[in-house]
């Protein structure tokens, strides 16, 4: 497939943004030491809307008609895409009463944040596991049609999200916290583990769409194009058609695996024995350098998956 640099962005910003609100809905249920000081709370609140708002956004670019956009709320019996725009519109309502209490304590009724923290923190999750499930539904290609991609999603948002959190509480507070760090660290090593485990899968799997069987015409044995269907690139070649070279796939695999889950992890295990200044200059590195990775990773996740309208161009399998 064609990685589309809208969705791309859309997947790794908002999936960052549920992330980081699902941390700090965390935090107000008392799982790990809350952000101190009005400023500090609303900037992360903030943040986390920001990278949501954003993402949700860049998610309409790569529509043809994106004043449509709104016909995507019509289809949710059927639709993972119309589910996950539903989640997302109603996922504002907790979220945002959690920022309003977290930021001004005094207007929370009795038992309203904890409240609104759990609400944030399920249809957060909720959320991110349509998203993955808008890809992990199509049996058309192989690579996306996983039991593990929707889980995927959910850990890379909160593995995300937890680097995020360390940043903003190193700002904070001047440092980093053992605990906070040793559940970033340990989210970052079920994402990477996870993530290896589906690029051994996709590439272990057989492809079990050919032309043979895409035709149904395998019963008198096989089947090859006699014809293209179309004589210049068109549309379908362009989108479905795209490849991505095996050696590079690798390359890039080892490139994301390096700065989306080692190199935060390692930045944020020397931010606990440093300096609050240089504390805070590891801790951004480690968020700088898991976006990176991120972006990285999510390109391959569109690049490498086959479409099997590919078997009618002449592909011996998808």
């Amino acid at each position: 497939m064609h990685p589309a640099y809208s969705v791309i962005l859309f997947t790794t910003a908002s999936g960052a943004g549920y992330g980081l609100l699902i941390w700090l809905a965390a935090a107000a249920l008392g799982s790990e030491a809350p952000l101190t000081g009005s400023g500090s709370v609303f900037t992360a609140f903030a943040l986390a809307f920001v990278l949501i708002v954003a993402g949700l956004l860049s998610s309409t670019a790569h529509l043809g008609r994106p004043e449509r956009a709104w016909r995507a709320f019509s289809q949710w019996r059927t639709s993972w895409l119309s589910r996950e725009a539903v989640l997302a519109m109603a996922t504002f309502v907790p979220a945002g009463l959690l920022g309003l209490f977290a930021w001004m304590p005094d207007l929370a009724p009795a038992g309203g944040l904890a409240l609104a923290a759990l609400g944030a923190i399920l249809l957060a999750i909720a959320t991110v596991w349509c998203t993955g499930m808008i890809y992990q539904s199509l049996p058309t290609i192989r690579a996306w049609n996983r039991p593990t991609v929707s889980p995927i999603y959910v850990a890379l948002a909160l593995a995300s999200g937890g680097v995020l959190y360390n940043l903003l509480h190193v700002a904070n507070h001047g440092l980093t916290g053992t605990t906070l760090a040793l559940k970033a660290i340990a989210l970052l090593a079920v994402a990477a583990f996870m993530k290896l485990e589906y690029w051994r899968g996709i590439d272990m799997a057989d492809k079990r769409w050919t032309p043979e069987s895409a035709t149904g015409l395998g019963r008198f044995g096989k089947v090859r194009v006699l014809e293209q269907p179309h004589t210049q690139a068109n549309y379908i070649m362009r989108e479905m058609g795209y490849e991505v070279a095996r050696k590079h796939a690798h390359r890039l695999r080892r490139i994301a695996l390096l700065t989306a889950f080692l190199l935060p992890a390692g930045l944020i295990a020397l931010a606990t024995v440093s300096g609050p200044a240089i504390a805070l200059m590891l801790s951004l590195a480690a968020v700088l350098s898991m976006a990176f990775g991120l972006v990285t990773e999510r390109w391959l996740f569109f690049a490498e998956a086959q479409h099997v309208v590919t078997v009618y161009y002449g592909a011996d399998a998808a």
